[in-house]
């Protein structure tokens, strides 16, 4: 590792991942899709997890990507590399949509698409209740455990409120609120190598 990166590399925060928490990845992060993100851990058991980038908006619409919505002109994100083909969704709705699962508190994922269909037909899907993605972020079981101890990620927990924002700014504000340590990861620029 470039020895310029070592007084920013801290060690993991020894926070377990589960359903409902977020995974904050370091400034330096390697890879270009996961760089400065925020993942939403939608779904974590002895056989993986399933997330959802939180911080990586298309500049497009759901409807330029699925004729199922007509000409609603709700924002998209991206939401990992796999599957990438497909539209997943996160919403408050709750029980309203059949099939949800319950992420954490009001926060749920997936759930009967007709219903989905049923409410945008009808004006009465809200953007602020409902976020849809592009693809998802899936690990093996051993996978994600391996990349926390490389130092690959710190796992926090962000309110509901602000996963529902479609804002790229996540990562920033996530950092902000981490322990004191980990703070001074918001001053370090994007590349280092132009300063």
């Amino acid at each position: 590792m470039n020895k310029k990166h070592d007084i920013f590399k801290l060690k993991h925060n020894n926070i377990i991942p589960k359903q409902g928490l977020v995974l904050v990845s370091e400034p330096f992060a390697p890879d270009s899709i996961f760089s400065r993100s925020v993942i939403l851990l939608a779904e974590h058991n002895k056989d993986g997890a399933v997330g959802f980038i939180l911080n990586k908006p298309f500049n497009r619409k759901i409807s330029d990507f699925s004729s199922e919505f007509g000409n609603f002109d709700m924002n998209i994100s991206f939401g990992g590399p796999v599957e990438s083909e497909h539209i997943y969704y996160i919403h408050t709705y709750g029980k309203k949509i059949p099939g949800s699962t319950q992420i954490k508190d009001n926060l749920y994922w997936g759930g009967e698409f007709s219903i989905i269909q049923t409410l945008s037909e009808a004006g009465k899907l809200e953007e602020e209740k409902i976020r849809f993605f592009v693809g998802y972020s899936g690990w093996t079981s051993e996978q994600l455990m391996r990349e926390i101890n490389k130092d690959f990620w710190l796992v926090s927990d962000i309110d509901v409120g602000t996963i529902m924002r479609n804002d790229k700014k996540i990562w920033n504000k996530t950092v902000s609120e981490l322990e004191k340590p980990y703070k001074i990861w918001q001053y370090f620029p994007e590349n280092p190598n132009l300063n």
